[in-house]
């Protein structure tokens, strides 16, 4: 295919960058094919596009909330129209399986159709004064401009739930996608285009975050930043805001423990871990990285994870019956490849997997294959840190307190699960693990858009996205008293 000519999108119009430089982006899973190049913006194109996010903040701030959202819902329409072409364009950029890009584009949807549904639930309160003859209220105002700054893994999916909430709230906006995944990016504002959505409302600013991502935090006219991506970029933002009265979001890191007990159906629990484990070759935030087993189902359990994790087809994601496709980029490559270099070094058993795969039948790309470590203390690095890749480290418990001290024993707190018939056990696991989204029999990477999405500790910092928090972060209250006879 030929590789496509990517632009930024501001104040409605599609233009490149005045730099006159270009970058370009290549599939995954075969490293040489160039899929497109896009403009490489300067920090004055960034501060133009905030310029004319303000402009068009009046107008569309007094746009009331159901009439934003009903323009909104073309865009709906428009995805959902292009479900095939979406999918195709995220899994060459992004090198998951069709099957998973599809899975992304109609979980975009879910989450425009909750967030859509805000317009008619945009509101404050009513409440009783003290005061015969007044009245009191709390409104809820959109912020002004705002900045969204989406990551490579699901690059429709949080795009729609950052972007969503930001526009039916009353905001204008900027978004800034992964430098590895545009052309999901420019296709989901070719839709905007032709929903029709004022011109400035939301703007697509393409490049490197290391140029122009100050401005895009920065920026004086920017009063809120919702980022989704790595904890130390993440925590990075939060440092250079520290201090201003912008609000952060920061959705980040984690280190994921799906916690099997000794009574659990082993054959349910393990699938879990291989779905949590190996979707997107592991590079989901909420992917399982951590299995921690009772002693009495270890060995079984491991048997069974093990004979799963070899059945596995990895390939190009274009490939319907392929089970696991590349990962995304030299980086993420060679990082997963020195982690399990390292898993080794530590003396953890390999079981499945351990390497790239560099034969013929895996030209160019970046595959690795499915890994399993076993015997793997809880201080060894591959259960400490975040890979982000198709590697899962098995640790041992003796007993549920011992499991619930290691599910616990780490820096993050993005996603946990529990596979348990013994309730009051679920319920104590609900409790006390300290994660924001909790599961019980369900994979660490379950799901729903009515319901909010964050973590505690280093996976998260302010309010969480998604369910009616996603609209909440990108508003900011006013009490107004009113007299009726002055």
């Amino acid at each position: 295919m030929a590789a496509k000519t990517l632009q930024n999108y501001v104040n409605g119009q599609w233009s490149d960058s005045k730099s006159g430089q270009r970058r370009s982006c290549f599939n995954p899973a075969s490293r040489h094919m160039e899929i497109c190049t896009m403009p490489a913006s300067t920090p004055a194109e960034v501060e133009q596009t905030v310029e004319a996010a303000q402009a068009a903040y009046p107008a569309w701030a007094r746009t009331p909330a159901p009439q934003r959202a009903e323009i909104l819902r073309a865009l709906w329409e428009v995805i959902k129209g292009r479900v095939e072409e979406f999918a195709r364009a995220i899994t060459l950029e992004n090198g998951k399986t069709l099957r998973e890009s599809r899975s992304e584009v109609h979980a975009a949807l879910k989450e425009l159709d909750f967030q859509l549904g805000q317009g008619r639930r945009l509101g404050g309160l009513h409440l009783c004064s003290e005061m015969p003859g007044v009245s009191c209220q709390l409104r809820r105002e959109p912020l002004g401009v705002v900045s969204l700054i989406t990551p490579w893994n699901f690059p429709l999916n949080v795009a729609c739930r950052k972007l969503a909430p930001a526009l039916v709230a009353g905001n204008c906006c900027l978004l800034k996608p992964a430098d590895l995944t545009p052309i999901s990016a420019e296709l989901l504002f070719e839709a905007l285009h032709e929903a029709k959505l004022p011109a400035g409302v939301a703007n697509l600013v393409l490049g490197r975050g290391s140029v122009i991502g100050d401005t895009l935090v920065m920026h004086p006219a920017v009063k809120a930043v919702s980022f989704t991506g790595s904890t130390e970029v993440g925590v990075g933002i939060a440092t250079r805001l520290a201090g201003r009265a912008t609000k952060v979001q920061l959705e980040m890191g984690g280190k994921n423990p799906l916690v099997v007990l000794a009574d659990a159906d082993l054959e349910l629990a393990a699938e879990a871990a291989v779905v949590g484990g190996y979707s997107c070759a592991g590079q989901w935030c909420t992917s399982t990285s951590r299995v921690i087993v009772e002693s009495a189902a270890y060995e079984e359990f491991l048997q069974i994870l093990v004979a799963k994790t070899e059945s596995l087809k990895v390939g190009n994601g274009l490939d319907e019956s392929v089970s696991i496709g590349p990962v995304c980029g030299a980086q993420q490559y060679e990082t997963i490849l020195k982690y399990i270099a390292i898993g080794k070094q530590e003396g953890a058993r390999l079981c499945a997997g351990g390497r790239a795969l560099t034969d013929d039948a895996f030209g160019a790309g970046y595959f690795i294959a499915p890994t399993v470590f076993a015997e793997v203390k809880p201080e060894m690095r591959i259960a400490q840190e975040e890979i982000f890749g198709p590697v899962l480290s098995v640790l041992k418990a003796q007993d549920f307190e011992e499991a619930l001290r290691l599910a616990d024993g780490v820096a993050y707190g993005l996603a946990a699960s529990v596979y348990t018939r013994d309730l009051a056990k679920a319920q104590r696991f609900v409790s006390e693990t300290e994660v924001g989204l909790c599961h019980v029999n369900l994979h660490t990477a379950y799901k729903e858009p009515q319901l909010e999405f964050g973590g505690v500790k280093e996976s998260g910092r302010g309010a969480p996205e998604a369910g009616e928090s996603g609209i909440e972060f990108f508003t900011r209250h006013k009490a107004v008293y009113v007299k009726e006879k002055p």
